[in-house]
């Protein structure tokens, strides 16, 4: 049972009325008039942020305190006590649960340990920025060392800029600290960790978190490398950073060049942006966008082999079609799809790597293994869901989490497939007549439907569930042949939206026992003469509907005998299942 100590009628403070007033005085302001008015205005309000934050910082620390007292009563362990105040604090904050911790860690040392940088940041001497520093650059203190090293930066907060305020504080706590500043080196040593944060125009960026002399090392060695590469003329028309870029890939990969990409990589892709000129982004599940261009490319430059595993998804928003299983763990291929369809942690603002698939109602509970209660989350979310006076509710469309405070977020399930609809193109003389209602089509781009035809290549392998030999089975269309796709598959069960899933060859066999679902599946091949490719790479398509059009592949052109045949069994291939 879960017990609140304080349970009086709400009543608004004065604060938040305050807070409203303001709010709705700053909406409502003219521009300045004057140069100098609008430098005052834009000085006040910088202080007036700093003066915010130390009165968040203030209220979170409150909040904390009666958490705490609240968790006692409930009987929770000691040390599990505002244990997940943190996380309640960043939900109220509109931030990830991380950062909402991190939060309240921080305005704890403010408040309590700090009192010059909360009398700084609380006047709008200091920026919530500088704060910070002081914090991270005090973290490894005792409170007492703490203390002196924020009485001795007193003089300093206000006119240091945030590099040199950085490197005076991380000097003083290592002279404060003196012979344990070499021991928390080493101790800091063992939280050596590796990064990965996606970045616009489909970059990204590999951060490495290192003992300072092996960081050097490995700066120097790439440069090194690359100043030689230079002088010898052997960069290739590249750059000195450029080329430390490939070489770090191609050390760490021990590929012969950069591009050559040997792992596994997911890849979600509209099919007209894949065997046409669509422009809708591929999406890389759990990283984010990359440019349908970009995404061509990369599958067209013969350094990856290409499977192809269609998702069924709605026409109208997008969204992956559900699949169930009997057992009570999210595993196979319903893991998969849970993973696929939520790309980052659930929780409202959280954005964290999914590490849980698991239930939002709990198994004990009567939660089902199934699509609808299946939720993506990062391991502390899912653990601060089994805290008492949490809850979440999902369906396949979103989720909403409450907190032991009563208060409710929700989070929706973007869609599958990012689409933007283009501008209709103005109609010239002679053009063929475009229907009404129809989405006009993408700019012009390379003819890549040569390049990637092959991947619609038709199987040759036995269908999925097929008779065994010298039983009799229903007939087939000849020009078909056995495309599992095409055919009756018994474990359907349920109506297709346009797309099927296929798997990677031998999937099948090397696959765990998986849980029952719904969705058929099939297996494709490469044109080895259209596309030749070694292994590498593993290509997610996700078709939500309307006429594909790409140019055959030579193999199909053979057994239809014309062009107009291929392309109307390549278009009933993927549009089959709708």
């Amino acid at each position: 049972m879960d017990v609140d100590p304080v349970r009086e009628p709400m009543e608004v403070p004065d604060l938040l009325a305050e807070v409203a007033r303001l709010r709705a005085v700053l909406r409502g302001a003219a521009p300045a008039k004057t140069e100098d008015e609008a430098l005052a205005r834009i000085t006040a309000l910088e202080e007036l942020t700093g003066t915010i934050v130390a009165a968040q910082s203030a209220e979170a620390v409150a909040f904390a305190e009666l958490r705490r007292e609240r968790d006692r009563l409930n009987g929770l362990p000691v040390h599990e006590w505002a244990l997940r105040a943190g996380d309640e604090v960043g939900l109220a904050k509109r931030v990830s649960p991380g950062s909402g911790r991190k939060f309240l860690s921080g305005a704890r040392a403010i408040v309590t340990e700090m009192p010059e940088t909360f009398k700084a940041l609380s006047s709008g001497e200091i920026s919530a920025e500088k704060a910070k520093i002081m914090v991270d650059e005090t973290a490894t203190l005792a409170s007492p060392d703490r203390r002196r090293v924020d009485t001795r930066m007193r003089e300093s907060l206000g006119q240091s800029g945030p590099r040199s305020l950085r490197a005076e504080v991380r000097a003083m706590a290592m002279q404060v600290d003196g012979e344990d500043a070499d021991r928390k080196a080493r101790e800091a040593a063992k939280h050596r960790r590796v990064t990965l944060t996606t970045l616009a125009d489909g970059m990204g960026r590999v951060s490495a978190i290192l003992p300072l002399t092996e960081a050097v090392a490995v700066w120097t060695g790439l440069k090194e490398t690359a100043d030689s590469l230079i002088a010898a003329g052997d960069a290739g028309g590249r750059r000195q950073p450029q080329v430390m870029a490939d070489t770090f890939v191609e050390r760490l990969t021990g590929q012969e060049s950069a591009a050559a990409v040997p792992t596994e990589v997911h890849v979600v892709i509209d099919a007209e942006s894949l065997f046409s000129d669509g422009m809708v982004p591929a999406w890389m599940p759990g990283f984010g966008p990359l440019p349908a261009a970009t995404a061509r490319s990369f599958l067209a430059a013969n350094e990856a082999e290409v499977f192809i595993r269609r998702m069924f998804t709605t026409v109208s928003e997008g969204q992956l079609v559900g699949t169930e299983a009997r057992g009570r763990a999210f595993t196979g291929r319903l893991r998969e799809m849970v993973i696929f369809r939520d790309d980052r942690c659930r929780t409202p603002w959280c954005d964290a790597p999914i590490k849980h698939a698991d239930h939002a109602r709990p198994f004990a509970e009567g939660g089902a293994t199934s699509w609808e209660n299946g939720s993506g989350l990062c391991a502390s979310c899912n653990f601060a869901k089994e805290h008492p006076g949490w809850s979440h509710e999902a369906s396949a469309e979103g989720l909403t989490v409450t907190t032991p405070a009563g208060r409710s977020y929700t989070s929706m399930t973007p869609p599958f497939v990012r689409r933007m609809k283009y501008p209709r193109p103005p109609v010239r003389a002679g053009d063929e007549a475009v229907q009404a209602g129809d989405e006009a089509a993408p700019p012009p781009g390379p003819d890549w439907r040569r390049q990637l035809s092959g991947l619609l290549e038709v199987s040759t392998l036995p269908p999925r569930g097929s008779p065994p030999s010298g039983a009799s089975s229903p007939p087939r269309d000849p020009m078909l042949g056995d495309d599992p796709m095409l055919g009756d598959d018994p474990e359907s069960g349920v109506e297709r939206p346009r797309g099927t899933v296929v798997n990677s060859p031998g999937a099948e066999e090397s696959a765990p026992p998986r849980a029952e679902n719904r969705l058929s599946t099939a297996v494709e091949r490469s044109d080895p003469e259209t596309v030749p490719i070694p292994p590498g790479l593993r290509v997610v398509i996700a078709p939500t509907g309307g006429l594909i059009r790409p140019a055959p592949a030579p193999a199909l052109l053979k057994r239809t005998g014309s062009v107009s045949d291929a392309e109307e069994l390549l278009r009933t291939r993927i549009l089959a299942a709708g």
